[in-house]
């Protein structure tokens, strides 16, 4: 990574409680944020995750449901370019794809193999790399290192995409370098009427005035705003009247159980350099369905991971047998669990009681998370039915794993922490991530989820944004913003 785009966590602090410790990776200071070192997994939720209290009885519904959400993926997925295989399983909705990148011949083994066997679906990871041009973007060329930038814009980012077409209107405005400090709100009409931001050179204070606010700054980053936007008229915080704001923090249970194994059979030839795709492959969620439930937790979780030819890094023995092992190639595949979940009310951010702030004098966030007792109990069957798979593939030298202790915040899916909702007095926002209390408010980025399901969350976050941007733009027509 070009450690120049992450924020300096001496200068930018954060806290956590007593007991509970949180890491907060992925901040980003740069344009396009996290989207320029994302891993570009792009999964759609489907009609189960987004109505899970409905099959569980656990928490609250979305207030929206797939068949709303279907044609703004549709619109993000033709935009952006995923690539990906059509499954036709519910838990997993098909989306619009470019071509497929292909699998390596130990995965297609495995996926041919754990579906004969077990039922499983194991596809290829959908992902925001093109395998067509589009748009003045060039397809992928596997060079292989995603994480340091593509000169080609082969994966999706919002710099050289959404905000260079934004641009290209002539009726965009880019500040860089400007750390939002809070929304300013109108002391006559409660109504937002711009922002208050520090320029990160200056350090000097600057407002800028607008009829419609749309926070997108990242689920904690946004809720910090709207925390420090508190007046006498929103004492608890801005659109906060609820007071849920802040609350319902969920991240991704991840790498906290897997398995990996080895396939002998296939035999393997040494590489150095060649094409190195940039993807991986998925295990669909196939715990708690909608047609079978499964009792020893709510909700479920799928598996990212991959198969190539590789050496036998754990080869036992020394001396020339030894080198000999190291040194054979040997194909494997490995898989890690990510694992719903559960909105729960003490999950939560706060501004730091103690008053701290950050160098440009910003009051910093207090983050309150720890995994339930559900979550806890994925994590075994995680490793439990990743071996499962690989014993039914007929993989050797099976290594499952669990790690109990897994400190939330590794996920980088950060969500829920301004909850979108249909009741006004136990949620933030309603289904256009517009503010219950202050109508000319947006939050449209993942603080809106009302539950985390177990897929990434990147793909729903635009979808949900081009959705609400259409309403807030039907709304403006109308003259109610």
């Amino acid at each position: 990574f070009n450690y120049d785009w992450f924020c300096n966590d001496l200068e930018e602090p954060y806290s956590t409680a007593s007991g509970k410790p949180f890491s907060w990776q992925g901040r980003t200071r740069v344009i396009g944020g996290r989207t320029n070192v994302w891993g570009r997994q792009s999964y759609r939720l489907g009609e189960l995750d987004f109505k899970a209290a409905s099959y569980d009885g656990y928490g609250e519904d979305w207030p929206l449901g797939y068949a709303d959400l279907a044609p703004y993926y549709d619109l993000v997925e033709d935009y952006v370019g995923i690539t990906g295989l059509a499954e036709g399983v519910d838990e997993l909705p098909d989306g619009r794809f470019h071509p497929p990148m292909g699998l390596t011949c130990v995965e297609t083994l495995f996926r041919n193999r754990v579906k004969d066997k077990l039922g499983w679906t194991v596809t290829l990871g959908r992902s925001a790399n093109l395998t067509r041009p589009i748009n003045g973007r060039a397809a992928c060329h596997y060079c292989g290192p995603c994480h340091r930038g593509c000169v080609t814009h082969s994966y999706f980012n919002s710099a050289f995409t959404t905000v260079a077409d934004a641009r290209k209107t002539g009726r965009c405005t880019l500040i860089p370098n400007a750390m939002v400090y809070k929304v300013l709100t109108d002391d006559a009409t409660g109504r937002a009427r711009g922002l208050l931001y520090i320029d990160r050179v200056t350090r000097e204070p600057k407002e800028v005035r607008s009829r419609v606010v749309a926070l997108c700054a990242q689920a904690l980053e946004s809720v910090r705003i709207l925390f420090n936007s508190a007046t006498r008229q929103h004492p608890g915080g801005l659109a906060n009247s609820s007071g849920a704001l802040g609350h319902y923090l969920m991240d991704h249970l991840w790498v906290a159980g897997g398995a990996s194994g080895e396939f002998p059979e296939l035999g393997g030839r040494p590489t150095i350099g060649g094409p190195q795709r940039p993807d991986g492959i998925y295990v669909v969620r196939f715990r708690n369905t909608a047609k079978k439930k499964f009792d020893k937790f709510l909700r479920g979780y799928g598996f990212q991971g991959g198969g190539a030819t590789g050496f036998d890094w754990r080869a036992p023995g020394f001396g020339e047998a030894f080198k000999k092992s190291f040194r054979d190639p040997v194909s494997s595949v490995g898989l890690a669990g990510f694992g719903e979940c559960l909105p729960r009310y003490d999950n939560r951010v706060e501004l730091d009681p103690s008053g701290k702030v950050d160098a440009f004098g910003i009051p910093i966030l207090r983050i309150h998370m720890s995994w339930g007792e559900n979550e806890k109990a994925m994590i075994p069957d995680m490793a439990e039915s990743a071996a499962e798979m690989m014993d039914a593939a007929g993989a050797t030298n099976i290594r499952p794993y669990a790690v109990p202790d897994r400190v939330p915040g590794y996920g980088i899916h950060e969500v829920g922490v301004a909850r979108m909702g249909k009741d006004a007095k136990t949620s933030v926002l309603n289904q256009f991530q517009q503010s219950h209390e202050v109508s000319n408010l947006f939050v449209m980025d993942g603080s809106c989820f009302t539950s985390s399901a177990c897929q990434n969350p990147t793909l729903t976050i635009m979808a949900l944004a081009v959705r609400s941007t259409d309403y807030l733009m039907d709304e403006m027509k109308k003259g109610n913003l």
